[in-house]
C-alpha cells in the first residue's frame, strides 16, 4: 500500500509551521534537556565597512542555490527565497519551520579577505547538534528491534556510547517511554483516518500470549483489499486481557478496540486462533452483530494452528527419537571440528549437502530438518558419534527401531512439509487454497490410518490427526467459507471437498450476491418510481412499467455473472489471484465486489511462516520480554512503519533521511574542526 500518497499522512511540505513547533527533527520535548538551545554570539562587524563584504551564514547550508542563481530553496521544506534575502529571514525560517536547526550558529558577516572561522567555532561548541539525532535515532531502533526503553539505560550501552563521545547525552529510559507513547498515539490517529476511507469489508485475526510478567495479551490485525486490488494487512492494536482473561474479558477488548476504529459495521469475519476462550467470544460477537442486522458475520479457526496441531499428535509418538537426534545436531552447529568432519562425511558417502547451522527449532521446519538428518544421513550421523563418543556419548546412537520409526515418520509427513511450504511461500493463502490444502491433509490421514502395512502405533497416531482434522472440518463447513472458496477463481467448486460443497450452499451463495451487490452497489431505476407508485395510490405507471423491466434485467445481470463465473475452468493453482480478478473485474462488476470483501477473509490468525518457521522463535522470544508499559505502543509502531508509515511524533513526521544526512555533515564538520585545530 502506497501510504505516502494517502492523504492520512503528511510530508514535511504539508505541515503549518505552527505543527512543526511542536518538536524539532533532532532535539527533544524539552529543548533545554539536551542543550539545543547553546549558542553563541559572533563578535560585531567593523566599524568601517569595506567596499565589498560577502554574507557568510550558518544557516546557509540547510538551503541550495537554484541553477539560475536568483533563489534559494530550503532542503527541508523546499521553500524558496530570493538570493538577496537577508539570512536572519533565514534563521528565521528554520526557528518557525525547523526549530534547532537554526540554534546551531549565528550569522557572521564578515569582509571579503576575512577568513570564515566563528561559525565552524560554534559548530564545535555544540555536539548537541549530532547528540539529539542519537537520541531520534535509537527510538527508531527500539522500535525496529521491539526492545523496550529501559534498555537505553544498560550501563554497558550508555559506557559504549560515552567511549565513543564523552559528551553524550542519552534520553532516560522515562522519556524514551514518553516519546514512544506520543508517537504511537499520533500514528494511531492516522491509522484511523486510514480505515475510515476503506470502501470494502475487512476481516479481523487475533492472537494471544503471555509475556515474563504473566500478563495476557491480545493482537488485533486488520486485513483487507484495496480498490487497486491490493492486499492490506496491518496491527490495529494489543491488548492487555485482564485476569481471569476469560471470553467476557477479551469480548470487552475486542468491541473497545472495532468501536474505536469505528469498523464495527465494516467487519465480515474474525480468525482466531482455536482457544474455548476466544471461540466464545467470537460467537458473542456473532450474536451482538446478528441482533443489529448490520450486515452478516462469521468467526472461524486459524487453519495454520490447526495443521500444526494435527502433525504434533503424529510427532508425538517418536519424541525420544527426535530428542537424541536434536542433542546431535546442537552439537554439529556449536563444534567447527564435528560440523566439518559431518560435512565431509556426507560427502563421501553421498549423503548430500548440508549447510551448518541446522535448523534446531522445536517448531515444525525443526523437528522435519530432524527426521531429514537421520533419512538422509544416517551413516555419517552414526559415523561422528562413535568417532566422538566422549564427547557425544554413545546414547545418541539410534537403534535400528528408532531408524525405522524415524524414516517411516518423515515419509509419512513429506506430504505435509510440501503443503506447509506451499502455504507459506503464497502470496495470500486464501481460505479457498487452505482448505483445498486440508482436504489433501485429510485423505493422506486417512490412507495411513486404513493401510495395513503400517504399524500399530502408525495407525493410532493417525486416528488422533484424523480426529483433529473432523474438528477443523466441522467448524469450516458454513456459507461463508463456501462463497469465499469459490471466489477464488483457483478453486471456484471443482475443488471444493465432498463436505463443503452442496446445492444448498451454491443457492444461497446465488441469494447473497443478488441481495447484497445487484441492487446496494448498484441501484436500479427501480427505487426512484416505487415512491411515485405509492403516492398515487397504487397505480402502476408506464415509467413503473419501464423500471420494472429494468430491474428485472440487472438481477438477470447479476444472476448471469455469478453463473457464467462458475462455467469457466478454474485457474492454474500459481496464478496471482488478486491479480486475476484485477484483470477480470470488468467482466464481473458485481461479482469483483463480492470477491473484494469475502477473499479478504484470513485463513490464519498469524502469518503461517511464524507458527511453522524458526522466525516465530524469535517473536516469541520479544514478546516474552516485553514490559507492560510500551508491548502496545513498540508493536504497533513496528507495524505501522513495515506497511510504509513514518513515525510520526505529535503533528510531525519523522524525516530520519534528513537526520541521517545532517548526522554525517555534522560529523564531518566536527572532523574539520578538529583538523584544524591540530594544525594550530
Amino acid at each position: 500500500m502506497d501510504w505516502g500518497v494517502n492523504n492520512a499522512f503528511k510530508n514535511l511540505k504539508d505541515i503549518e509551521p505552527k505543527a512543526m513547533m511542536d518538536v524539532a527533527l533532532i532535539s527533544s520535548i524539552d529543548p533545554e534537556d539536551v542543550g539545543l538551545a547553546y549558542s553563541e554570539k559572533a563578535n560585531s562587524a567593523p566599524s568601517i565597512k569595506p567596499k565589498k563584504k560577502t554574507m557568510t551564514s550558518i544557516y546557509l547550508k540547510f538551503f541550495e542555490t537554484a541553477p539560475d542563481g536568483k533563489s534559494r530553496k530550503c532542503k527541508f521544506c523546499g521553500q524558496s527565497y530570493s538570493i538577496a534575502t537577508a539570512t536572519g529571514n533565514l534563521g528565521r525560517h528554520l526557528s518557525n519551520r525547523h526549530p534547532g536547526y537554526d540554534n546551531s550558529g549565528d550569522v557572521v558577516t564578515t569582509p571579503t579577505a576575512q577568513p570564515i572561522t566563528i561559525a565552524k567555532k560554534a559548530q564545535a561548541k555544540s555536539p548537541h547538534f549530532v547528540l539529539d539525532h542519537l537520541n531520534w535515532l535509537l527510538v527508531k531502533w527500539l522500535v525496529l528491534s521491539s526492545l523496550p526503553p529501559s534498555t537505553m539505560e544498560e550501563k554497558w550501552l550508555v559506557n559504549s556510547f560515552k567511549f565513543l563521545n564523552p559528551s553524550i547525552q542519552l534520553w532516560p529510559g522515562e522519556k524514551y517511554q514518553t516519546v514512544l507513547c506520543d508517537i504511537f498515539r499520533s500514528m494511531q490517529d492516522d491509522v484511523r483516518v486510514v480505515l475510515d476511507q476503506v470502501s470494502s469489508k475487512v476481516s479481523i485475526a487475533l492472537d494471544f500470549w503471555t509475556s515474563y510478567e504473566q500478563v495476557f495479551y491480545m493482537s488485533v490485525r486488520c486485513q483487507w483489499i484495496d480498490e487497486n486490488w491490493s492486499i492490506q494487512n496491518i496491527l490495529i492494536d494489543v491488548c492487555h486481557i485482564p485476569f481471569p482473561c476469560d471470553s467476557t474479558e477479551i469480548y470487552t477488548k475486542l468491541v473497545r478496540v472495532l468501536k474505536f476504529y469505528d469498523i464495527e459495521n465494516k467487519v465480515l469475519s474474525c480468525t482466531h486462533d482455536n482457544s474455548p476462550h476466544a471461540v466464545q467470544a467470537c460467537h458473542t460477537l456473532k450474536e451482538e452483530i446478528d441482533s443489529q442486522k448490520v450486515s452478516p458475520f462469521c468467526y472461524i479457526p486459524c487453519g495454520a494452528r490447526i495443521l500444526n496441531s494435527i502433525i504434533s499428535d503424529g510427532l508425538r509418538t517418536i519424541k525420544s527419537v527426535i530428542s537424541k537426534i536434536r542433542e546431535f545436531v546442537l552439537k554439529i552447529n556449536t563444534s567447527m571440528d564435528i560440523s566439518q568432519d559431518f560435512i565431509q562425511y556426507t560427502a563421501a558417502c553421498q549423503e548430500g549437502n548440508w549447510k551448518i547451522p541446522l535448523d534446531t527449532s522445536v517448531r515444525w521446519s525443526g523437528n522435519y530438518q530432524m527426521l531429514d538428518v537421520v533419512r538422509k544421513a544416517g551413516k555419517s550421523m552414526d559415523s561422528i558419534i562413535r568417532k566422538y563418543e566422549e564427547t557425544l556419548g554413545s546414547r545418541l546412537l539410534l537403534s535400528p527401531p528408532e531408524k525405522i520409526a524415524a524414516t517411516v515418520m518423515h515419509t509419512f509427513l513429506e506430504p505435509f512439509h510440501k503443503t506447509i511450504n506451499n502455504i507459506c511461500t503464497n502470496k495470500i493463502p486464501t481460505i479457498g487454497l487452505v482448505l483445498f490444502f486440508m482436504d489433501h491433509i485429510s485423505e493422506t490421514i486417512a490412507t495411513c490410518r486404513d493401510s495395513r502395512h503400517n504399524p500399530e502405533w502408525m495407525k493410532n497416531a493417525a486416528e488422533e490427526m484424523a480426529a483433529k482434522a473432523q474438528d477443523y472440518n466441522d467448524q469450516v463447513c458454513n456459507i461463508f467459507t463456501y462463497m469465499t472458496a469459490i471466489l477464488d477463481p483457483r478453486i471456484k467448486v471443482e475443488l471444493i471437498s465432498e463436505s463443503l460443497n452442496s446445492e444448498n450452499h451454491l443457492e444461497e451463495a446465488r441469494s447473497h450476491f443478488i441481495r447484497n451487490y445487484s441492487s446496494n452497489h448498484f441501484p436500479s431505476m427501480t427505487n426512484a418510481y416505487m415512491v411515485q407508485e405509492s403516492q398515487d395510490g397504487g397505480t402502476v405507471s408506464f415509467a413503473e412499467e419501464i423500471a420494472r423491466k429494468k430491474r428485472r434485467a440487472s438481477m438477470s445481470s447479476a444472476t448471469d455473472e455469478l453463473t457464467q463465473y462458475l462455467s469457466e475452468a478454474p485457474a492454474a493453482l500459481q496464478t496471482d489471484v488478486l491479480g486475476w480478478w484485477k484483470a477480470n473485474s470488468t467482466r464481473y462488476p458485481r461479482l469483483s465486489l463480492m470477491a473484494r470483501d469475502f477473499l479478504a477473509i484470513q485463513a490464519t490468525s498469524v502469518a503461517p511462516e511464524d507458527i511453522f518457521w524458526s522466525k516465530g522463535d524469535e517473536i516469541d522470544r520479544q514478546r516474552f520480554t516485553m514490559p507492560l508499559e510500551t508491548t502496545q505502543a513498540l508493536l504497533c509502531i513496528k507495524s505501522w512503519t513495515e506497511v510504509g508509515m513514518k513515525l510520526k511524533h505529535k503533528s510531525t513526521v519523522i524525516d530520519y533521511n534528513s537526520l541521517m544526512e545532517l548526522a554525517a555533515t555534522a560529523a564531518r564538520d566536527n572532523v574539520t574542526v578538529a583538523f584544524d585545530r591540530k594544525q594550530k
